[in-house]
């Protein structure tokens, strides 16, 4: 993923009027729901905040939490740095792949598997994936 490709070309069921399909992910923000905070433009044709960021409706089908990523210049899930202790590795890559797109999957997985190691080199590291994904 480019910093310039739409967040949704992957096929994520979002709305027609979503920045996702214009902008790449961290150029918009996530709401839980619509809401008076984030109104339609019919200027930009997206819901915007007072500032004028564009904004997502429904992180369920973005596939993104709801966060300011725009306006608080966020990281997104997978650009979060992955914890330091290995007990909260799981939580972070089903947080990480939930919403990461494919590209960059391997790249999760990669640095989980480093982390563990390095807290365990006996770590069962398909048994702390799949639990984390199961």
């Amino acid at each position: 993923m480019t910093d310039s490709e739409p967040f949704a070309r992957d096929g994520r069921p979002v709305c027609g009027v979503c920045p996702s399909l214009r902008l790449p992910g961290g150029r918009f923000d996530v709401a839980d729901r619509p809401s008076r905070d984030c109104p339609f433009d019919p200027a930009t044709g997206h819901r915007v905040t007072a500032a004028g960021i564009p904004v997502c409706v429904h992180p369920e089908r973005v596939g993104l939490p709801a966060a300011p990523y725009a306006t608080d210049s966020l990281p997104l899930p997978w650009e979060t740095p992955p914890p330091v202790e290995a007990d909260e590795v799981p939580a972070w890559v089903r947080a990480a792949l939930d919403a990461a797109p494919p590209e960059v999957c391997d790249d999760v997985i990669r640095q989980a598997t480093e982390l563990l190691l390095a807290s365990d080199p006996a770590t069962d590291i398909t048994a702390v994936l799949r639990a984390a994904l199961g």
